[in-house]
């Protein structure tokens, strides 16, 4: 097992801490898919993607349906994504993903996060090479599976690493493969029960108790921010 299955067992950022959020996550996430590739979830891989995101986090099925007629609605606000890059207290790597109608709001905000917490807001692209994007799919395990043969046949369409935890399989893969993953997933009927892209650190950073408390307290201000859909860090 490789860093993918090392990050995922030692991270600590806080997730989504509410309902609320991870709802409002996913109707922005739903809205910019459905403006991309339209509302119908048989011909819109990643709409189909989000709407099992959706399920897995609970989300109920008429909060989907009116996520996806807002989107196709002309009062439906354009969501733009935006990744803004930046260090922590202590030499920390911190990207911030955001959906926002607002660029320049969101820009200010995320800014000042980092200015009155001890970091600084650094330019985008300056720290894409300390992580790795990756594609990360949830499946549920088929009887009798066995994970090691299951590497084999998806090694050609991108998954580099593939691990069992609790009643899941998650498998990881190229970002650019994300499609030809899920199509293969699909076809061959297996159960994926959601799937995402996360920034996987190349190298971590280990600080003290201190230290780390005053990264997490950037990090957390920073996911508090309605535009904020994913926080990355390379803190150990």
């Amino acid at each position: 097992m490789g860093r993918a299955f090392e990050y995922r067992k030692a991270r600590k950022m806080k997730r989504w801490g509410n309902m609320a959020r991870v709802f409002t996550k996913l109707g922005k996430e739903i809205s910019i898919a459905v403006k991309a590739g339209g509302p119908e979830a048989s011909s819109n891989p990643r709409l189909r993607a989000l709407i099992q995101n959706a399920k897995a986090a609970n989300m109920p099925k008429e909060n989907v349906e009116r996520a996806i007629k807002k989107a196709i609605s002309k009062d439906e606000a354009d969501y733009k994504e935006m990744v803004y890059e930046g260090y922590a207290p202590h030499g920390i790597a911190v990207v911030v993903e955001t959906a926002t109608d607002n660029p320049t709001r969101t820009v200010a905000n995320v800014r000042s996060y980092f200015n009155k917490l001890g970091g600084s807001l650094g330019t985008t692209g300056s720290l894409s090479f300390l992580f790795d994007r990756k594609s990360v799919f949830k499946i549920v395990p088929k009887p009798d599976l066995d994970l090691e043969e299951l590497e084999l046949e998806l090694i050609d369409y991108g998954v580099d690493e593939i691990f069992a935890e609790e009643n899941e399989v998650i498998l990881y893969g190229e970002f650019e493969s994300f499609n030809k993953i899920q199509k293969h997933l699909e076809e061959n009927g297996f159960e994926i029960i959601s799937s995402e892209f996360e920034r996987i650190p190349n190298d971590t950073k280990e600080l003290g108790e201190e230290e780390q408390a005053q990264v997490m307290k950037l990090i957390e201000r920073i996911e508090e921010d309605e535009d904020v859909q994913n926080v990355f860090h390379n803190m150990k």
